[in-house]
């Protein structure tokens, strides 16, 4: 009897020892994997440059219905949420001290089903004290099997250099060429329209622009394109911005109270103007880059401004910094995909991460972070008929760094390098791998050496109504945005549709060759009175497919081959190349230029056909339309003839073309 009782004794403490290790193993499980690899591979980023006492958490797709339980129940009754429903979690959270847990993308009932396709509803923000190591709970919330991942809010910058500087009304006299519209100050928009004019450098050289005023000819914009501008809070009532701002249909509907104009996601308000901080104007200089009302009598102008009728395409406040404050991923990704939902085909991102700071397109997608899910969420998202999906278009950087920062360094977004008014590569702007495009930066070291001005910058507007210069791949950035909605306007006025990856290949290869200015040195200030100078044949090969051409990007939607002319000398154009690659025989019988455009391009003579190749000389930047007579088919003595067709070509004066024209 005794012994009986004795192994029942072991038998039931067996029993005990095995349910214990049972009930570890399954808090083991629950918990997940503990080992360093597993954690660290739910980590995205780290903890240097990150938001202080603040987690994004992505949970399981299981798991996520538990935690949004919890949390609107919380909040149902009129609290913030500190608990998620799970166990292990909550534990994690109590330790840290939570002040809240809260919904990344708040409820837009119009997209939640978009949302939660995308998966989106599954970020939450974990708030807590400021002075927990951030990495210790990051590993924390990793261990728990619930988790997915766990992101370091990393920290943005704007990718201007300095401040905006004003604009003393007394600069650069009016350059014939910018009579296209009546903005007063259109005439100091070297980057628009640049006749060469030695008032803003003396080696500014003619053409060094994105070519508005042919541009302009056909296009001008239009309001059913948006552009979400992705910055500093825009002036909605700035006199020059006003009439092009987008005014949200659905204010108060879309899970944000007072959005008018756009939102302020730093604080979680409506709009607020900055008043302090590095360049408060920055993203109203950027939004007046891409649309500032054209033909109005005022100011300056926008490229894709319209015409002075209410056509211009519409800009979309999306404010991520606000003072010393925002430029979180946190903050960004709600930016974007509030851009997405509200009806956006490009979001303009002069912003970034510093050079280097991500290493590669793999280590930025690893675990796919939350900004980056929200841009890929933008980029499915069709919120103009002409193109399939939105446009994602960031400035390189000014790190003068041999590589793009990210995130536009990454390949499915538009990276923008910075050149100067005389072609070549800005002195701060970031180049090499990652870079997609150049575009117009300025450059205030060449204005101000030379003379102590500042015209060698970009003119937009700025802060309290007025006009101001301001440089950076921030400044070139716009520019792209610009034309792309340009680009985009011309596309819905003529009926044309494209992929998203079309309209990019085509943004990419509406391009200008910039390599033959990249060679010899150029001077600039690495600090306060010390001097440096920079290499520019570093820059060779290095700045993207060119610098962008509105014309061409217009020409290329309209489906009109450009033609790479140089200036400043005789040229045999052999048209063969272009006509395709079947029967290539064809006979040129004559060519059509409208006179005002042949007076435009310096031409004094007509252009001649010799060897069934076209001679032409022009002596100004510029671009027309030629329409070409050729004789399609063979004919014979007996009166036999091909057949008559004409076809129009579009000619691209610039000087220095290479002979492969840096045109893809």
């Amino acid at each position: 009897m005794k012994r009986t009782k004795t192994l029942w004794s072991l038998l039931l403490l067996a029993a005990a020892l095995a349910l214990v290790s049972c009930v570890k193993d399954a808090t083991e499980e629950a918990a997940g994997p503990g080992t360093d690899d597993a954690i660290a591979s739910k980590l995205i980023f780290s903890a240097e440059n990150a938001v202080k006492g603040e987690l994004l958490v992505y949970f399981g797709e299981g798991a996520s219905a538990n935690v949004e339980s919890s949390v609107m129940q919380a909040t149902r009754s009129g609290g913030i949420a500190t608990r998620s429903g799970i166990g292990d979690f909550d534990a994690v959270l109590e330790k840290i001290g939570v002040k809240a847990l809260q919904r990344l993308f708040p409820i837009d009932p119009d997209n939640e089903e978009r949302t939660r396709a995308a998966g989106l509803h599954r970020w939450y923000v974990v708030e807590f004290n400021d002075d927990v190591d951030l990495t210790e709970a990051a590993r924390n919330m990793a261990r728990i099997a619930e988790v997915n991942r766990v992101q370091f809010n990393q920290q943005m910058k704007k990718a201007n250099v300095g401040k905006a500087i004003p604009l003393v009304e007394t600069a650069v006299p009016a350059q014939t060429r910018a009579a296209v519209f009546n903005d007063p100050n259109l005439s100091k928009q070297w980057h628009y329209i640049n006749t060469g004019d030695k008032a803003v450098y003396s080696k500014v050289k003619a053409g060094a622009d994105v070519n508005c005023a042919e541009a302009w000819q056909l296009c001008t914009g239009d309001p059913r394109v948006i552009v979400a501008v992705v910055d500093d809070c825009v002036q909605w009532d700035h006199p020059d911005l006003a009439a092009n701002m987008w005014v949200n249909p659905r204010e108060g509907q879309t899970g944000y109270t007072g959005d008018k104009y756009g939102y302020n996601f730093v604080d979680n308000t409506p709009l607020t103007i900055s008043t302090s901080g590095e360049d408060p104007s920055h993203g109203t200089h950027v939004a007046g880059t891409v649309a500032a009302v054209n033909n109005n009598g005022v100011g300056v102008c926008g490229i894709a401004g319209g015409s002075g009728n209410n056509d211009g395409v519409k800009i979309m406040s999306c404010q991520i910094f606000h003072n010393d404050k925002g430029g979180s991923s946190a903050i960004t990704a709600k930016a974007i995909k509030y851009a997405a939902d509200n009806g956006a085909a490009i979001i303009q991102c002069s912003f970034g991460y510093p050079a280097g700071a991500v290493a590669s397109d793999s280590q930025y997608a690893a675990g796919a972070s939350a900004e980056k899910q929200a841009v890929d969420y933008f980029m499915s998202k069709q919120n103009c008929p002409a193109v399939s999906g939105g446009i994602p278009i960031f400035a390189a950087g000014n790190d003068l760094a041999n590589v793009s920062g990210y995130p536009g360094a990454y390949r499915d977004y538009i990276s923008v390098t910075s050149m100067s008014c005389d072609y070549t590569p800005a002195y701060y702007t970031n180049y090499g791998p990652g870079c997609n495009i150049a575009a117009p930066g300025g450059d205030a070291y060449q204005s101000y050496l030379e003379s102590g001005k500042d015209t060698s910058q970009v003119l937009s507007t700025i802060l309290n109504g007025r006009y101001g210069w301001m440089q950076g791949t921030s400044m070139a950035c716009p520019h792209v945005s610009g034309v792309a909605a340009l680009g985009l306007s011309y596309a819905l006025q003529t009926g044309k549709t494209f992929t998203r990856d079309q309209f990019i290949a085509l943004l990419l290869t509406s391009v200008n060759d910039i390599n033959p200015y990249c060679t010899g040195t150029k001077q600039y200030m690495i600090a306060a009175g010390v001097p440096g100078t920079l290499d520019l044949s570093k820059h060779k090969n290095q700045m993207g497919t060119g610098y962008i051409d509105a014309y061409q990007v217009l020409m290329n939607v309209r489906g009109i081959t450009c033609l790479p002319i140089p200036a400043g000398q005789q040229y045999t154009l052999d048209l063969q190349p272009y006509l395709g690659s079947g029967n290539l025989g064809m006979k040129i019988t004559g060519i059509e230029i409208a006179p005002e455009d042949m007076a435009r391009l310096g031409m004094s003579a007509n252009p001649t056909i010799f060897s069934n190749k076209i001679i032409l000389k022009c002596t100004q930047p510029g671009s027309a339309i030629a329409r070409i007579k050729l004789l399609a088919g063979n004919g014979n003595s007996n009166g036999m003839n091909g057949m008559p067709i004409t076809k129009e070509f579009a000619l691209i004066v610039r000087t220095n073309h290479a002979q492969n024209g840096g045109w893809l």
